[in-house]
């Protein structure tokens, strides 16, 4: 929310992964007094819809969709995408910053990456063959909130023979031991 801040903001796309991050962004924006409308599946028909023809308008300032809503949609001059969270297929990345800089107009995609997400921005870079700028400078580090758990392997208990388990050689029934 607090790049929304910006003023010179005057619209911006804002996807996420989910429905209900969806939904969580909005609210967030919301409570910033940033007006900000939701469009994904779980949404009628009517009110995705109206959702767009508010963010066409700009009476909504900020559009937060999913992959699977937001296709179709088309804006003129849109100048901000935002990936709240990134897209974990590297070709939905490139139809979501397709959508602005249309028609040599200008525009800029943002992504948010979060630590378990690294490995999109990989995949992506690798797809369109071109390191991707990382800001490092700005109030929000990447932090490893999510660490992979370590997991440690039991080995299995090593079987017993009768020769290692003494640590002797057996006699040989012909024999005695001597006194």
């Amino acid at each position: 929310d607090s790049l929304l801040k910006d003023k010179t903001i005057k619209t911006a796309l804002v996807f996420t992964r989910t429905k209900h991050g969806a939904d969580r962004v909005v609210k967030a924006l919301l409570k910033e007094n940033i007006k900000a409308e939701a469009i994904h599946g779980n949404k009628s028909q009517n009110a995705r819809q109206k959702a767009l023809s508010n963010f066409k308008d700009q009476s909504t300032r900020v559009l937060v969709a999913t992959d699977i809503a937001a296709r179709g949609i088309d804006v003129d001059d849109l100048a901000f995408v935002i990936n709240y969270e990134m897209s974990n297929i590297a070709e939905t990345y490139v139809h979501r910053i397709g959508r602005t800089g249309r028609a040599g107009a200008k525009g800029t995609a943002i992504s948010f990456v979060d630590a378990d997400e690294k490995a999109y921005l990989k995949d992506i870079e690798k797809l369109i063959n071109k390191k991707i700028s990382v800001v490092l400078d700005h109030p929000f580090p990447l932090l490893n909130n999510n660490p992979v758990k370590k997991t440690v392997q039991q080995k299995p208990a090593k079987k017993e023979n009768s020769q290692s388990k003494n640590n002797k050689k057996p006699f040989h029934k012909g024999f005695r031991k001597q006194k």
